[in-house]
């Protein structure tokens, strides 16, 4: 077994950890396994605020922030002949993420409005090796807010205890800094500063000093005029007041680290297409073999290294035969394709629904693979994403007893103004959120027009009766045992709630997440930080995941027609 340092696990603090050397990793072989995080030098960022005469003879340094790092690919270590099961567990394992390169020239130091703490507790932690200041309003409005069990009280919370765990050991001097590392947060490397000293500067008269913004753009103003030319950086969610930190000319940055991707365009779609001399380049090399009712084809070349496991591949050409096929495996310079299920021909349909686009038969090709345990769906209103997902749920469920039940939920976040109290049961409170799911009911109960009334009537009751709607408010501690769960307006979760409800899987639990990322209505939330978001991009890759990105509406031609013009 490696050790867990080869594999740059979180650090912990440890008295063994604490002993080893940087020489003692450098020349182990194992540590040199590419590794998805940073490792950074504690000194980077100094232990204590420096004099501008300390910055005077950097006369070359490149301005970089937080997110300016260079990414760059490392070739893996030369390891001994694996055996195969060594080889296999290689195999179901997704691709390294490519590591950062440390940022050169002098630390900044950054200091964090009130909003970015209680956004993200372990904020303190995400500025790699910049220091941190935090103005004593800061700490006087982080109190005002602790109390509650929201999650912004929560983050309070937790915002006050790592302060405190930072500042509790001996010797620790609050006025020369507070290591960051200290606590076992590795890829922090600077140092935490706190306001100890009245600080003074001259902000326009219209900007009233009582006020708590204004209180701390005066502490950036004074820093900047102390440190010069050390770069001074507000960092704030609240747009206003990086506005009102720009006319006065001070730098401020948006808080960005939560955001998995800046344009919604880069979201990882789950297809690819291949390109239109696919067969001319590769024909030659590929291999091809039978195996029941699908084929595989081995390829190599160069479109290798940008694919993931269960990645959709498709090549349409006029007068070629065309291909619709899933990447079921990676090893070196080799995939291997996997050819799918036509769910749109009649005698596949799954509980009398036949999938109308080529997107739409991707996503029912993972809701019917037993093997994929977390299916995330993405498209526009109408794409049929509660459809495909609940007449998936219920042949899994009724017809092949692969589940014992459904469990759907969502995220109640209203669009406009709430409507109050809600009676009844847990199940009866979640009526009114759950239209969606009696609309697509409706639909899936008239696929079989043979049954009759009553044959119908029984349907519908057998249907309700393997359906159960839960409030994600009390899925903290659950464990959910075969069963079939779906979430729906995934969109509206934070990250933090999408992994508190992802991890309420036990054995043989199928989750799925579908959303919209133009319809986000939770505030403060945008498509790049929305939860849907961040379990497209950590999961891709993994085998026993999937996503696609439905494009083509299905619904109606007027809701079509709304989607591309409102």
């Amino acid at each position: 077994m490696l050790p867990p340092e080869a594999y740059d696990a979180p650090a912990r603090p440890s008295l063994k950890g604490a002993r080893k050397s940087q020489e003692a990793e450098a020349d182990n072989p194992r540590a040199e396994k590419p590794r998805a995080t940073d490792d950074f030098d504690p000194r980077a960022g100094g232990s204590e605020l420096l004099p501008a005469a300390a910055f005077a003879e950097e006369t070359v340094a490149e301005d970089f922030t937080a997110e300016d790092v260079a990414v760059v690919e490392e070739a893996p270590a030369v390891a001994p002949a694996a055996t195969p099961r060594v080889r296999e567990r290689e195999r179901a394992q997704p691709a390294p993420r490519p590591r950062k390169v440390k940022s050169t020239g002098p630390a900044k130091l950054f200091v964090l409005d009130t909003n970015v703490l209680m956004h993200d507790p372990m904020s303190l932690f995400r500025f790699e090796e910049h220091d941190i200041f935090l103005p004593m309003i800061v700490l006087e409005e982080l109190d005002g807010h602790k109390k509650g069990t929201t999650e912004v009280a929560r983050n309070a919370r937790q915002v006050s205890r790592s302060l405190d765990a930072l500042a509790a050991p001996h010797g620790a001097d609050i006025a020369s800094g507070l290591k960051l590392d200290s606590t076992g947060h590795r890829e922090a490397g600077g140092a935490l500063f706190f306001q100890t000293s009245p600080m003074e500067a001259k902000l326009p008269i219209s900007l009233p000093p009582g006020k708590a913004d204004n209180q701390i753009l005066g502490v950036v103003a004074a820093l900047r005029e102390k440190f010069t030319p050390r770069d001074v950086v507000l960092v704030s969610k609240d747009i206003n007041m990086r506005v009102k930190a720009r006319a006065l000319g001070l730098a401020t940055e948006d808080y960005r680290n939560d955001k998995t991707l800046d344009d919604l365009d880069l979201m990882y779609s789950g297809s690819l297409a291949l390109p239109p001399d696919f067969w001319t380049k590769h024909g030659k090399t590929v291999e091809s073999w039978q195996s029941g009712s699908h084929t595989f084809y081995r390829i190599t070349g160069p479109i290798v290294p940008s694919l993931f496991i269960n990645q959709f591949v498709y090549f349409e050409s006029p007068g070629e035969p065309s291909l619709y096929a899933r990447v079921t495996e990676i090893r070196a310079k080799t995939a291997v394709l996997k050819t799918l299920k036509d769910y749109n021909h009649l005698k596949n349909a799954i509980w009398g629904v036949t999938t109308r686009n080529r997107e739409q038969n991707f996503a029912m090709n993972l809701l019917m693979d037993p093997e994929v345990d977390f299916v995330t769906l993405s498209g526009t209103a109408g794409t049929g994403k509660t459809l495909l997902a609940l007449a998936a749920g219920l042949t899994q469920v009724l017809d092949e007893r692969r589940y014992t039940e459904i469990i759907m939920t969502r995220a109640t976040v209203s669009v406009g103004e709430d409507i109050g109290f809600l009676p009844g049961t847990e199940e009866e409170k979640m009526g009114p959120w759950m239209g969606a799911l009696d609309d697509n009911l409706e639909v899936l109960g008239k696929t079989d027009g043979s049954a009759g009334e009553w044959g119908r009537a029984a349907t519908n009751e057998l249907i309700r009766s393997r359906i159960k709607i839960k409030s994600m408010n009390f899925m903290r501690g659950r464990t959910f045992l075969n069963k079939y769960v779906i979430l729906d307006e995934a969109q509206n979760l934070t990250p933090k709630q999408m992994k508190t409800l992802i991890t309420r899987a036990g054995p043989g639990t199928k989750i799925i997440c579908m959303g919209n990322l133009a319809q986000i209505d939770t505030p403060y939330l945008t498509e790049g930080s929305s939860g849907l978001a961040f379990a497209v991009d950590k999961f891709k890759g993994w085998p026993h995941s999937g996503h696609i990105t439905l494009a083509r509406g299905e619904r109606s031609r007027l809701a079509d027609f709304a989607s591309e013009v409102l």
